[in-house]
Order: C-alpha cells, then structure tokens, then sequence
C-alpha cells in the first residue's frame, strides 16, 4: 500500500513548500500555507496502455447550437448573446454583492428550456426558497439540492434527464472524496472544478460556478480555476450603490471586456437597458458646478457616459494626499506630473480627490483628457465647457493621442442631448467626427488648459 506523505500548498498561488512556513516564497502572502495529504505511489508510465484517438478535420462541419437565452438582456449580452450548452462559467465577486441573487434569477428564467437544477453549498434549500419568495420566484419550476459532495453532484448531471443548466454556488465549498483534503484547498478546487466540468461537458450542461474572492478582488486560489472555464465574470459594484457590473474577463464564445449593469431592488437585480442617463443622474443640475467632466467612454462594445468628479484644495500636510476611487492611482499622479511639467500647472502643494461616479470603475487611457478636464475645472474654480463630453489620451510630452471608437462615443453622447466635444485632434485625411455635435479639436494639453485661463496661486 502506498505509503501518504503531506505537502504544504500556498492556497494563493499554487506553490508548494516542503514545511509549513508563515510566508509564502512565491507570492508573498501571509498565512496562505496549508498542509495536504499525497499519495506516495510515484509517477506511472503513461506511454502504453491507451487507445488511439479520434482525429478530425479542420474544414469539416461544426454543429450549429443554440445558446441559452435566459432573456435576462444585461446577462446575456456579457455571455455573448446566451449560455453555449456544455460550457462552464466562472462567476467572482464580493460578499453580498449579488451573485446568488443573480444566477437564481438566471436559473429560474432558463426552465422553459429543460430541467434546472440549483446546488448549495453554502444554504440551505429552504433558505434559497426564502429569498426566491422574496424576488417573486417562488412558482418557478427550480430544482435546488443542498450538498458538498461533488461524487453526488456527478451522477446527478449524469442522469437520464440531465439539466440544461446547473448552478454550483460555491466552487470552494465542494468537496472530492478522492482527495484527503479540506475543502477549499487548492487540490480540492481543482479536482471539483475539474469533475464537474466534465460532467457537463458529457452531458450538454451549461455549468455556472460561483467562486469566491480574495480581499484585492480577484477569485481565491490559483488561476488555474479560470484557465479551465470557457468564460470569467466578475460582479463589481458598492454596497452603497444600487448599481452592479457584471464584467466578462474572459469568453470564449463572445467579446471580453463586455459589461452589463444591473440596478439592487426589492425585485432582485433588473437590467439596466441605458446606463448612461443613470451614471450621469441630474447632470443639468450639477454642470455650473466646477470640478467635474463627462467622459464618453467604451464598456466592450458598449458607449457609455460616466461623470468623472475631482477636487483639488490646498493641503495643510508635507506630502499632500492623492485619494482616487474608481481610477488607476498611478495613472493620476501621471497626469499631475504631465499637468505640471508640460504645462507649467503647480499641483505639488494640493490634496487631489479623484471619483468616477456611480460607483464604475474605469480602466481604458481614453478616460485621461476627461480626468485632466475635471482637475483644472476644481483648479481654477471653473466648470467644465457646458454640455459637453470629453475623451482622449494623454502622453508624457503632453500631447493628446486619438482613440478608437470616436463616432460610437459622440453618437451616444448626442443621444443624451450633449451638444459639444473635447477630444483628440483627428489624423491627416480623416472625416471630422461628430455630426451635429460642436467639436474642440486639442492636439495638446496645454491646449485644454488654455480654456481655463491663468490658475490662482497656492497659496503656500
């Protein structure tokens, strides 16, 4: 008999160590070691015993299939238009912020299309029923199991009557009687993930794992977990905003970086079908106000309006504080070092609060000009040029790059009654942007700061 032996795996990364130490040597983290019991048996030769391989064409036929389409708009988009049958879907997101309410929504609107089945690992099945009461599900036609055990949950998938769609809620929860290892561990998480996917696989079922998060956001335990699904969600969005993003990082069968924007009610998550009036609110109410811009920026194929607010005060402390929300940090403090360095713009002895509003959180360099444009306005207490949007990259020499997708922008910008635009000046042979929309034209920063004037003194 084979004789067990441990090993000590990092749960953050992968790593493994042959003792138990406080500090992981590969990633750095604190207390992520874990002790795992392994088999001692060594390693069989895998080079006879198998059976050849069937080998296909790639010019043959590839079978039509038709998605699953929940008829929920703001989920199906970020799928890329519905659920592939056989596919695994990773979905990652805070404590609370709403993905059990989400994919019980999902489930319960994809049981005309077959059997769907929900598995707990975390609720009981009258607690599931308890919050279905609440959203106005209680009819629907939902089949819910509480258990750990993925040997279950197998034949289960393997059935006769096997569901179009299965939600696992959560994939660090499960547990593989194979392994002798708590769950949640890094081995227990992949052999779950790895049996259950290919269950589903076998069988034709759209599998919906639910994966935890770690405290910087991203899905607890190594990426292996996200190399062996066909797409990764993540739901983003604050506590303290009704508002929920639901971002897809990776699809296989759609467009990555594709959002969806769901509104918290009573009813449960609802669609959002335009954005961009909500992010934006009463806009005509706040745009005589300095320190604040509007950017037309791009979520996947989507345009959307967001409000980028910034206030800029004299700071009472020797190293001034830079606080963003929303927002790349290092991108800021490039901005204020291009502000004052190319553009003669003091900003060394001022605090620097930077907020996207309504809770987004934006990632694509279009948004620089935009953040530029709402610091000079709190600079030079001055509001931003009235009804109009602002986009464009910012280099280190100061100058204002172009970006991709400017028609798509100003058109949904002048959807929402926007009549001008700051943006890059377009290149040599290129139709003017912006249809009915007034357009400025900037080729450098100092350009848009020239729109301000002389900015008061600091001071200090």
């Amino acid at each position: 008999m084979a004789k067990a032996k441990s090993r000590f795996v990092c749960q953050s990364c992968g790593a493994v160590h042959p003792r138990w130490t406080g500090r992981c040597e590969g990633c750095g983290g604190w207390n992520s070691i874990t002790e795992e019991q392994v088999s001692d048996g060594g390693p069989r030769s895998v080079s006879s015993g198998g059976r050849r391989i069937e080998i296909a064409s790639l010019a043959g036929e590839a079978s039509k299939t038709e998605r699953l389409v929940c008829g929920i708009g703001e989920f199906d988009r970020v799928t890329g238009g519905g659920l592939v049958p056989g596919s695994a879907v990773l979905i990652g997101g805070d404590p609370g912020i709403g993905k059990s309410t989400l994919l019980l929504q999902v489930t319960a609107a994809l049981t005309g299309a077959g059997e769907a089945l929900y598995v707990s690992g975390e609720e009981a099945v009258d607690q599931i029923r308890l919050r279905a009461r609440r959203m106005g599900l209680a009819d629907a036609p939902v089949s819910l199991a509480s258990t750990t055990n993925v040997r279950d949950i197998v034949a289960t998938l393997d059935a006769t009557n096997a569901p179009v769609i299965a939600v696992i809620d959560s994939i660090q929860t499960m547990y593989a009687d194979t392994l002798d290892a708590a769950p949640g561990t890094v081995s227990q998480v992949r052999a779950a993930a790895q049996e259950l996917i290919r269950a589903a696989k076998r069988r034709g079922t759209a599998l919906l794992l639910v994966g935890h998060v770690t405290k910087e956001g991203t899905i607890a335990g190594p990426r292996v977990l996200e190399h062996m699904v066909d797409t990764v969600l993540y739901f983003e969005g604050e506590r303290s905003h009704q508002f929920r993003i639901l971002r897809s990082v990776k699809n296989r069968f759609g467009a990555t970086d594709e959002i969806g924007v769901f509104e918290m009610s009573d009813q449960g998550l609802m669609p959002v079908t335009n954005p961009s009036s909500l992010f934006l609110g009463d806009w005509e109410d706040r745009e005589s106000a300095s320190g604040s811009a509007v950017f037309a920026g791009m979520e996947g194929t989507r345009p959307m309006l967001v409000e980028i607010q910034a206030l800029v005060a004299p700071s009472a402390f020797a190293s001034p504080r830079r606080a963003v929300i929303g927002w790349d940090s290092a991108r800021l403090h490039m901005i204020l070092a291009v502000l004052e360095a190319r553009c003669g713009v003091a900003l060394a002895g001022r605090d620097v609060y930077l907020n996207v509003a309504g809770g987004l959180r934006v990632a694509e360099p279009a948004v620089d000009l935009a953040v530029a444009t709402a610091l000079l306005s709190s600079l030079f207490d001055q509001p931003a040029p009235k009804a109009s949007v602002v986009f464009g990259e910012i280099g280190l020499s100061g100058e204002v790059r172009a970006v991709s997708q400017m028609d798509n922008r100003l058109k949904e910008a002048a959807k929402l009654g926007f009549e001008r635009a700051v943006l890059p000046r377009r290149r040599k042979g290129e139709d003017k942007p912006g249809g009915n929309l007034e357009v400025a034209e900037i080729g450098r920063l100092s350009e848009l700061v020239a729109l301000f004037g002389e900015p008061p003194s600091t001071g200090i």
